[in-house]
């Protein structure tokens, strides 16, 4: 009988992580999840599997630490989505992002390089690295043009991966996810905030939301979908770099419109433009074009925007009530 898969997931207790762990826990894989021991780590997302994981300290700013992971436990797979993943943090922590979500990335692959270069490694990339965007819909070949610190060390992150594949002979690929949401998103996250605060205010325990630029457009999509591309990619015979997005796009007013809706309620009644929301520099519209990971990979996303949110909706009015907190970091 053939030895079970193992994969190691950075940034396993973040909302990728956790869907990726029981994604993987399905296909039959033991699934290792490194955690940061510094920081004050939230386990909530990964509670309902944790007897089936195996978890372990380690860094993305320590190379002997990953070295390590990798010599004690040899997975075949490594899914880096740990990284500083707030815009807006990285706009008052440049270098920290700069440090973990760039450099953390050339500290993963050269680890792979010198303990197991057979290893399969998948680097979480993202459609903030268009930014300004010089062609919509984006693709794969779309220049890239970030907009905000985290842009730009995602730019790195995804670079690094291709001149590792290229240099070294890796299976090293780049997923280029546009946003995807789901009930276990951080609160600091748009999406988030705004089903949260109509739950709230549903229930009678806020009566308005700010929120920063109403027209900001995203191609967003639901998480679960996009852990599976993550794990499609690293199953081709040859290593690539693939967009993962719905291809529909929607605005920050949308957003608003279908949240409130779903429970009966006229946003504009309670939205109002907060000045401290705004970015320094503004993203305007992300929209990606999937067709490459469609056709080849045979990936397509299978809930909608609507169903999504709304999903969303619930799960905070289940927490609420319940007087359980929403997920946060």
């Amino acid at each position: 009988m053939s030895r079970r898969k193992r994969a190691l997931i950075t940034g396993i207790t973040g909302q990728d992580g956790s869907y990726l762990a029981e994604f993987l826990l399905d296909q039959g894989y033991e699934v290792v999840g490194m955690v940061r021991r510094t920081s004050t780590v939230n386990f909530d997302r990964i509670q309902h599997i944790q007897d089936k994981l195996t978890l372990v300290a380690g860094d993305l700013m320590d190379e002997v630490s990953l070295m390590a992971i990798l010599k004690e436990h040899r997975p075949q797979e490594v899914y880096n989505l740990a990284a500083q993943s707030f815009v807006k943090t990285s706009w008052t922590q440049p270098v920290f992002t700069g440090e973990v979500t760039a450099l953390g990335v050339t500290r993963v692959l050269d680890a792979i390089r010198m303990v197991d270069p057979e290893i399969r490694f998948y680097q979480a990339s993202s459609s903030e690295m268009f930014g300004k965007v010089q062609q919509v819909p984006q693709t794969e070949r779309t220049p890239y043009y970030p907009r905000s610190p985290y842009g730009v060390a995602k730019v790195y992150g995804h670079w690094i991966t291709v001149n590792y594949r290229e240099s070294y002979d890796l299976f090293a690929c780049s997923g280029i996810l546009f946003n995807h949401e789901s009930p276990r998103r951080g609160l600091e996250f748009v999406t988030h905030k705004v089903t949260y605060h109509v739950a709230k205010i549903k229930l009678g325990l806020a009566d308005r939301l700010p929120l920063g630029n109403l027209e900001a457009q995203r191609d967003w999509g639901y998480a679960p979908d996009y852990v599976r591309a993550m794990w499609l990619m690293l199953q081709e015979d040859h290593p690539d770099d693939y967009v993962v997005a719905t291809g529909e796009t929607h605005s920050v007013r949308r957003l608003c419109e279908v949240a409130f809706g779903s429970v009966g309620l006229n946003w504009e009644d309670y939205v109002y433009v907060n000045p401290d929301d705004l970015r320094p520099a503004e993203v305007d519209l992300l929209v990606g074009d999937a067709s490459k990971a469609r056709r080849e990979l045979g990936w397509a996303p299978t809930v909608t925007f609507e169903q999504m949110i709304q999903m969303m909706v619930e799960a905070d009015l289940e927490a609420l009530r319940s007087q359980r907190q929403p997920m946060r970091l």
